[in-house]
């Protein structure tokens, strides 16, 4: 029985240098790969012409640039651009590309469902299924960005605000943040792997400040973070204090926000920008009231960060409600006033569902998280090695 082939996209830097190094070929030749492929955007073997007759022979075989097939392309009226994209057995994820002045930036998903299950969040609604490849993360960022080097409207916008570098590579999509479907850091090792293709010169070259890691609060990982590949970094907040955040973030109750916070203040010297942004959405009669931003202002003042306001998107499972302008912006003073950086998100893409805790794509759902009252039910976690399943070590509520 013939060996299945590897898919191209699955390889950073080094893997692809010792893939090329096991076909006992030049080295040089990972480097034609990395730029055809990620690059060019070429899929075809064939087609990369400088590559000996023999290697192609031989790639043809062995290997493959597999992307992932698209089953839905949406426009928003404001020019946001959502993909509902296959990553078989029944399981979808959604991409999300949002255009702005000065930048085109892509919000990438990295498991198919997820098993934090925040309770504002849809996606966590889905369930989970699995963790993405290397391949599947890296693919969404290969697809959007050569789809788009053909969108009139995105070359016009590129050309009027380049980004640093644009003449040479003619790139799209200048920020990535990986703030789609999924929990980045319970995938970390694939995760890492599409991150450094995504900084590396030789493939998409982008800032180590215009790629952003979202995450509700791993610490190991945001410690290995620190150390591997040092992105700019968001920490999905949601609440000033333990009580409330156990309630909207059950990941909070393995690793509370002492333990958190202190996480962060080890990797602000290997962050990028000079601060960190702690994300904080906003609900109606929840987290929304002056005592708790006065709470926020107590429990963030020591760190140099920038807290991003999120205006709730509603959906029917979540039982909550967005809190209202006014409200949102009373709340924000309170952190101005109190010399903290703040800013309110605008909501984009939200008449495709593509806005912030929107996206929730197809999964087939190992948790049965819809059989269960996540509202009364507790989670235990466990410690695991970096590359198990989360459906390993994340507990099934009781």
């Amino acid at each position: 029985m013939t060996s299945p082939r590897v898919n191209l996209l699955d390889f950073d830097a080094d893997q692809m240098a010792a893939y090329v190094a096991g076909l006992n070929e030049k080295p040089f030749r990972a480097k034609q790969l990395m730029q055809w492929i990620h690059q060019r955007g070429v899929s075809d073997i064939n087609d990369m012409s400088d590559l000996a007759k023999s290697f192609r022979a031989t790639l043809l075989d062995k290997a493959e640039v597999l992307s992932l097939p698209i089953i839905k392309d949406e426009h928003a009226s404001d020019g946001t651009r959502k993909w509902l994209l296959d990553v078989g057995a029944g399981n979808a994820v959604e991409s999300v590309f949002i255009p702005e002045d000065d930048r085109g930036t892509l919000c990438i998903s990295s498991q198919a469902g997820c098993a934090v299950n925040c309770r504002f969040c849809s996606t966590g609604r889905q369930g989970f299924s699995r963790n993405l490849a290397s391949g599947e993360i890296i693919g969404q960022l290969w697809f959007a960005e050569h789809l788009l080097r053909s969108d009139p409207e995105a070359i016009r916008r590129i050309e009027k605000y380049p980004t640093p570098g644009w003449e040479h590579t003619g790139r799209v999509v200048s920020n990535v943040v990986m703030m789609g479907m999924g929990e980045p850091l319970l995938n970390y090792d694939n995760v890492v792997s599409a991150l450094r293709l995504m900084l590396d010169d030789r493939a998409y070259g982008l800032s180590r400040r215009r790629v952003t890691v979202s995450t509700s609060g791993v610490v190991p990982m945001i410690d290995r973070l620190a150390q591997d590949c040092p992105v700019a970094l968001a920490v999905s907040l949601h609440a000033p204090n333990d009580a409330l955040r156990d309630q909207l973030v059950p990941l909070n109750q393995k690793y509370p926000l002492r333990e958190l916070l202190a996480a962060c203040e080890r990797y602000l010297p290997f962050a990028p920008r000079d601060f960190l942004t702690f994300e904080y959405c906003m609900l109606d009669g929840v987290n929304d009231s002056d005592i708790q931003a006065k709470e926020l202002v107590r429990l963030l003042r020591n760190i140099k960060c920038k807290i991003n306001l999120i205006p709730f998107n509603p959906f029917p499972e979540s039982g909550l409600k967005r809190s209202s302008d006014q409200r949102i912006h009373a709340f924000a003073s309170v952190l101005l006033d109190a010399g903290m950086v703040a800013t309110v998100r605008k909501t984009r893409g939200d008449d495709i569902a593509a806005a912030c805790g929107q996206l929730a794509g197809d999964v087939v759902d190992r948790t049965r998280v819809r059989e269960r009252d996540v509202h009364s039910a507790e989670i235990e976690i466990t410690e695991v090695e970096s590359n198990e399943q989360p459906i390993e070590w994340l507990k099934k509520l009781n």
